[in-house]
This record gives C-alpha cells, sequence and structure tokens, in this order.
C-alpha cells in the first residue's frame, strides 16, 4: 500500500505550529509514525527545550499503540525513552514510516541523537520535509541512509521551511513577532477579548522570549504588568516605544522582578535580543512592519468591541491557521 506522505507530514506540520516559539531556543519539530497499512500510530511534536524531540515522543507513542507496553509512558527523559526503546523493540517497526518536519538530528547534546535511535530500530522509511543546516546537528540523513532506511526529502518544503524559519533568524541575530487580537468585526478594544487559553499561550510564549516591545500610550492607559503569570513563567525585559521618558513607575510592568525596562525612541534596542515579540494596534504595526518576520493574529467569535485594527491595506501569506480553544490563531508574513 501507498503511503500518503502528503497527508501525513501535513499532520506533523499542524502539530509543530502548535508549539512554535515555546521550543526556544530549538526549532518547532512535528513527527508522524505510520504503519505499511496507512494506519497512523502517533502524531507527536518537540514542545520544549531540554525535552524530548518530536522523533522520540512520537516513536514512545507508536511503540505503545503497537506493544501495550505501558512502562514507556511512565519515562519522560529523552535518554530514558532512547534507552527503552533500544532494548525492547523487537523489531516493532520494521515495516513503520515517520515524517518528520526536520532532518533528524545527528549530535549528542542534552538529548542524544535522533537519527541514531531512528537507525538502532530498523524503521523502513523517513521522509522529511526540511534539511538540517546547522553544523552540529545535520547528518542526521546520511546516518539513516547508511542504516539502509529509505529517506526521501523535500515534501512540503516550503512549509517545512516556514515552521523553520524563527529558529533559523534566531539562531543567526534575532526572530521578530507581532502579536494581536481582534474580534470578528475587526475591534480590538474595549476589555478582554482572547479566551483565557489563548491568553495562556501568549505568556508562554512570552516566558522563552528574550524582549517584548510596546508604545508607551498602551503603558499610559492599560497599566500591563507584561509578564507570563498564567503559565508561571518568566517575565522578559520590556522596550517602550515612546517619544518622552516621563511614566508612573507604579505601572505594574515596573515592579517585576529581574527585568530590564527600557524607554527608547527607536527600536535599536532590537539588535542586543534574539526572540522578540511585538504588541501593539496601528501605530506600532507602521513603526515596527521594517523588523518584523512574522505576524500572529487571535480572531475571537465575537462582536462588539471598539476601534479597528487598520493594516493600512497591508496584504499577508498565510503560513499557518489552526484553532485553539474558542479563538482562531493564524501565523502569517507580509508579501
Amino acid at each position: 500500500m501507498v503511503i500518503d506522505d502528503n497527508f501525513f507530514m501535513e499532520l506533523a506540520l499542524h502539530e509543530a505550529w502548535r508549539f512554535q516559539l515555546l521550543t526556544y531556543p530549538n526549532p518547532a519539530v512535528g513527527c508522524t509514525v505510520v504503519n505499511h497499512e496507512n494506519e497512523l500510530l502517533a502524531v507527536e511534536a518537540h514542545q520544549k527545550a531540554g525535552g524530548p524531540h518530536a522523533e522520540v515522543l512520537a516513536l514512545q507513542a507508536a511503540y505503545y499503540k503497537l506493544t501495550h507496553d505501558e512502562k514507556i509512558l511512565s519515562l519522560s527523559s529523552s535518554h530514558d525513552i532512547h534507552n527503552y526503546l533500544l532494548k525492547n523493540h523487537n523489531g516493532c517497526f520494521k515495516n513503520a514510516t515517520l515524517h518528520v518536519t526536520l532532518e533528524p538530528c545527528s549530535h549528542e547534546g542534552k538529548t542524544p541523537s535522533c537519527a541514531s535511535l531512528i537507525a538502532s530500530l530498523g524503521v523502513k522509511r523517513v521522509v522529511i520535509a526540511s534539511a538540517d543546516e546547522s553544523e552540529k546537528a545535520d547528518g542526521g540523513e546520511e546516518i539513516l541512509k547508511n542504516a539502509n532506511i529509505q529517506v526521501e526529502t523535500s515534501c512540503h518544503h516550503v512549509n517545512g521551511d516556514a515552521l523553520l524559519k524563527p529558529f533559523i533568524k534566531w539562531s543567526q541575530e534575532r526572530f521578530v513577532f507581532f502579536k494581536w487580537a481582534q474580534r470578528l468585526d475587526g475591534s480590538v478594544n474595549g476589555g478582554v477579548i482572547s479566551s483565557h487559553e489563548s491568553r495562556t499561550l501568549v505568556h508562554k510564549m512570552r516566558s522563552v522570549c528574550d524582549l517584548i516591545v510596546v508604545g508607551g500610550e498602551t503603558v499610559r492607559v492599560d497599566r500591563p504588568t507584561l509578564d507570563a503569570r498564567l503559565c508561571n513563567g518568566k517575565a522578559p525585559d520590556v522596550l517602550i516605544l515612546s517619544r518622552t521618558k516621563e511614566f508612573d513607575k507604579t505601572i505594574a510592568l515596573f515592579s517585576v522582578p529581574n527585568r530590564k525596562v527600557h524607554i527608547e525612541t527607536d527600536l535599536e534596542k532590537l539588535k542586543d535580543y534574539n526572540c522578540i515579540m511585538i504588541e501593539g494596534g496601528k501605530n506600532m504595526f507602521e513603526l515596527s512592519k521594517n523588523h518584523v518576520d512574522y505576524y500572529l493574529g487571535f480572531v475571537a467569535p465575537k462582536m462588539g468591541g471598539q476601534g479597528c485594527f487598520d493594516h493600512n491595506n497591508s496584504q499577508f501569506e498565510l503560513l499557518h491557521v489552526s484553532k485553539e480553544s474558542d479563538d482562531i490563531l493564524i501565523w502569517m508574513k507580509l508579501i
């Protein structure tokens, strides 16, 4: 039976986008495991730096589905999962195909080599969307081929490269994304817009970012904290873009421990950081668009707010659209 590579790679890509940025400084990666009868055994994604890679989590879930061995589910460290699979797989993956959004890593770091694990398990095929061009992690494809595994590349490579771009940007220089929330009628003011789940996701993103950029008027009117309290995360530094440096220092964001607050008239400070979130409206959109790589919009299924986010006829290319809880999440870039 012919494996539907495009379909299963789309599943891997979708799962990986759910954790985009949350893996910083690692890339977001997704993986599926499929048997020879086109049955999906697992779809997983890398979830946080230092945790198991997508391939390891997918193989863990697939192993359980194939063997019903519950011991594997109690393991959480990448090393433990690797070792358990190597000792107990008994050839259960011999007809399996993996679809991975990024070439499996070859290096031994905080986690063992995914390529070496896959090679040792006797997997039949590995389909890859994007090549890993980093100096320390590439070479996975060669390891797989040397183990007589069929390797096919460039399946959905355009989408794979779009998923990978933030990692490439922050590894080389910096990645900047612009986040906003709106209702179906385009309104952006007048109280809480996004669901609790969406706001928690934003706090998780803040927790891994180095810097949040916000406008001076937003600080004066909204008096925000700009922390990551909904996920008990780390509060990033803040850059307030303002013509004047006079602010009420009782505003909550100034009192967050272990944080630097910059008040500047330009965006030169961006060069000192690697992963940057910009939050704002029309004015901030215009001021920052020459610096922004991706845009992330949260669209809530409601109406009745105030003011609209006017993009001044800007056009976007959609990179990924998903529904998380009640809201629609849209990753995009300017055309």
